[in-house]
C-alpha cells in the first residue's frame, strides 16, 4: 500500500511502522489516522509476526496536527461522533492488535500520542521523552485515553494525570507501570528489534491465543466504557470552554474559561 504520512518496513518476521511527519512532530491529522488504521491491516494480514512502532526525527508523536485542531470548532454533533468513532477504531486497532506490539518512543508523546504509544503491549523509551494527557489544558475531555489509561495504572494515579494534564517524564512513566523500559537513544530500535526477535521465537499460535484472551476478558466492559466515552468525548466540543480552550492554545494566550 501506500502512504503519505508513515513508513512501512518487513524485515525477518519483523514489521516496523514509522511516523514520518517529522516537520510536523508527527502530529496526529485525519490522514494519519486512516493511514495508521490501513497499515494496521497491512501488518495483520502479512507474515510479520511481531510489529515495531516508532517515529521519524525527534518526536514519537506529538498530539493532533493544528490545522485538524482547528477545524474542529464548528462541526456538527454527527461530525464530532464521527470523529470519536474514528479515534476509538484506531486505538482498539492497535489495543486488540493480534500481533505482539513493541512501541519504540523516541522522543516526546504527547495526548493522543501517549495513547499510541502505551497501547502497545511493550513500550520502550528514551530517556528524554515525555509524556502527557494533556486534554484538560485546552478545553477537551480525555474520555477515549481515560478508558485505556484506568485499566494500566488504576484510579489514583489516572485521577492524577488525567486532571492535572501534566507532562510527565520516562522516569516516572516507568515508576508507574507505563514502560517497561528506558534505553539509550541510540540503541533504542536495536533494542525494540532484540526483543521482537525474542517474541518470534514463541509459537504465533500461542501468541496469538494469549492475546485473544486478554482481549476477551476485557471486550465486555471495554464496550460499555467506550460508548461512553465517545459521547463524552464528542460532547465535550459543543462547549464554549471547547472553542475557547482550543482559540487560546492556537493563539498562544492563556485560556478565559466560563465553564460552559
Amino acid at each position: 500500500m501506500n502512504y503519505k504520512t508513515l513508513q512501512l518496513a518487513f524485515d525477518s518476521g519483523i514489521a516496523t511502522l514509522t511516523l514520518n511527519r517529522p516537520d510536523k512532530r508527527n502530529a496526529i491529522s485525519y490522514e494519519l489516522i486512516d493511514d495508521l488504521i490501513r497499515a494496521l491491516e497491512e501488518v495483520r494480514s502479512s507474515a510479520a509476526r511481531v510489529l515495531i512502532v516508532t517515529g521519524a526525527g525527534k518526536a514519537f508523536c506529538s498530539g493532533m496536527d493544528l490545522d485538524n485542531l482547528k477545524a474542529l470548532i464548528g462541526r456538527t454533533p454527527e461530525q464530532n461522533i464521527a470523529d470519536s468513532r474514528t479515534m476509538v477504531r484506531l486505538f482498539r486497532s492497535l489495543y486488540e492488535f493480534p500481533k505482539p506490539t513493541i512501541a519504540a518512543v523516541n522522543g516526546a508523546a504527547i495526548a493522543g500520542g501517549t495513547g499510541l504509544a502505551l497501547l502497545c503491549d511493550f513500550t520502550l523509551a528514551v530517556p528524554e521523552a515525555k509524556f502527557g494527557y494533556t486534554e484538560v489544558r485546552i478545553g477537551f475531555v480525555p474520555a477515549i485515553v481515560a478508558t485505556f489509561l484506568l485499566r494500566q495504572v488504576g484510579e489514583k494515579v489516572a485521577r492524577d494525570l488525567l486532571l492535572t494534564g501534566r507532562i510527565f517524564d520516562a522516569a516516572e512513566a516507568l515508576k508507574m507501570g507505563l514502560l517497561n523500559e528506558i534505553v539509550p537513544g541510540g540503541k533504542l530500535l536495536d533494542r525494540a528489534r532484540e526483543l521482537a526477535e525474542q517474541l518470534a521465537e514463541s509459537s504465533p499460535l500461542s501468541l496469538f491465543q494469549t492475546k485473544r484472551l486478554l482481549t476477551e476478558h476485557a471486550r465486555a466492559e471495554l464496550d460499555l466504557q467506550i460508548e461512553h466515552a465517545i459521547r463524552e468525548n464528542a460532547g465535550i466540543r459543543e462547549s464554549a470552554d471547547f472553542r475557547e480552550g482550543i482559540t487560546s492554545f492556537l493563539e498562544k494566550r492563556k485560556p478565559k474559561w466560563t465553564g460552559r
